[in-house]
């Protein structure tokens, strides 16, 4: 039995993390998205494998001391045998440890929400993927945040909705320049980590944001790449992978598409970019601007449709927050997500089914990163030979 069935529906989630201690960027911004409409407690947590730097984090963040753990594996263990344990568990973590992470919560029965990438191979992404079908009463979210935004989830419903006819062109860019340098041999931690294959997989950039920039291409268009041409390249000397990404996409169905990712394009900060052309019109929309849609009829001017403004679909309104005109973004866009895993761990304990507006990504859409990553590494490898995935 999934714990919290004997709570109220409506009340907080019990929600532990692993990873994001001292010095950790994402775990701060998970903890900050998951209390942002209020859905959860933040109690427990194995903030870093060293028990010093884990019971300062813990202590930092306003743990109880029988409840802040060096071990995740022991962490998971004494949480299931708790009566007031956690329902939920947030990996942070490297990449490398996201897969052993999840299957130790999972087989204590408790729901994952996981960052990105979901690990370092296809086949450990499948093994995961495989324990999960096996434990139906588990959730299992993963956070690509972007496929949260308001005027995304308006895009996708464009899309869906045939206004732009049948979908011919999927372009993608994701350009950073943060790596421009080699930042990694500075001790930095998030490049430290980022480019080392051992905690990072086979995959640089690719992994770290071309992920993003596949998932919401798939997100947006409804449509999933059957193969695809990749030239991965490492522009700093000494750096063991990738830190620019460029592929060519074959659509099932007989779109075309493109993916560019970068993170020593010198002048980006953070410029995912997606474009999707149709038969009917076309969509563009920036993440460094994310509550413009501009839509296109074809043969008719330019429109903007701004979140909450006129034109903005139920899609968009259900996960908007504030009248138009007030931003909102990359922290409201994790919160989604986290919300929308709220409402279904909360369906869950209440043993209903989960509400059909309810999405959020899945292991589905993990495997498929993961997919994506090994394909453009192998295409990479020969030249840009076409690849199936």
């Amino acid at each position: 039995m999934v714990k919290g069935t004997s709570e109220k529906n409506t009340g907080r989630i019990r929600l532990g993390m692993v990873g994001g201690g001292q010095g950790a960027f994402i775990g701060a911004v998970h903890r900050l998205a998951a209390r942002m409409d209020d859905h959860y407690e933040f109690v427990a947590g194995a903030l870093s494998a060293d028990p010093k730097k884990a019971k300062a984090s813990g202590e930092e963040l306003g743990l109880a001391k029988d409840r802040i753990y060096s071990d995740y594996a022991e962490m998971a263990k004494a949480e299931a045998a708790r009566a007031d344990g956690i329902e939920a568990v947030a990996i942070v973590t490297p990449n490398h440890l996201h897969v052993p992470v999840a299957k130790a919560f999972i087989a204590a029965g408790i729901h994952v929400i996981c960052d990105k990438p979901l690990g370092i191979s296809l086949k450990e992404a499948k093994s995961l993927e495989t324990l999960l079908a096996k434990k139906k009463d588990l959730i299992f979210a993963f956070t690509h945040n972007y496929s949260a935004y308001p005027m995304i989830r308006q895009a996708k419903d464009m899309v869906a909705s045939g206004v732009l006819g049948d979908i011919r062109v999927v372009q993608a860019e994701y350009p950073q320049d943060w790596l421009t340098t080699a930042l990694e041999k500075s001790g930095q931690k998030q490049a430290d980590w980022r480019t080392d294959p051992e905690r990072s997989g086979a995959g640089g950039c690719v992994g770290d944001i071309g992920t993003h920039a596949h998932q919401l291409a798939c997100f947006v268009s409804g449509l999933s790449v059957e193969e695809l041409a990749a030239e991965l390249t490492t522009f700093v000397k000494g750096r063991a992978l990738d830190d620019n990404v460029q592929v060519m996409l074959r659509f099932k169905g007989g779109a075309r598409g493109s993916i560019w990712t970068s993170q020593v394009a010198v002048g980006n900060e953070n410029g995912m970019k997606l474009r999707v052309y149709g038969s009917k019109g076309g969509l563009e929309w920036k993440q460094e601007d994310p509550n413009y849609l501009w839509y296109t009829p074809y043969g008719e001017p330019k429109r903007l449709i701004t979140r909450g403004g006129a034109g903005s679909m139920a899609p968009a309104a259900r996960v908007t927050r504030v009248p138009p005109g007030h931003p909102e973004g990359y922290l409201e866009g994790f919160a989604n997500i986290y919300t929308e895993a709220a409402r279904a761990i909360k369906a869950k304990r209440a043993g209903k089914k989960q509400d059909k507006d309810v999405q959020f990504p899945g292991i589905a859409d993990a495997v498929a990163g993961m997919a994506f990553i090994e394909a453009c590494v192998k295409s990479s490898s020969k030249n840009g030979r076409w690849t199936k995935l």
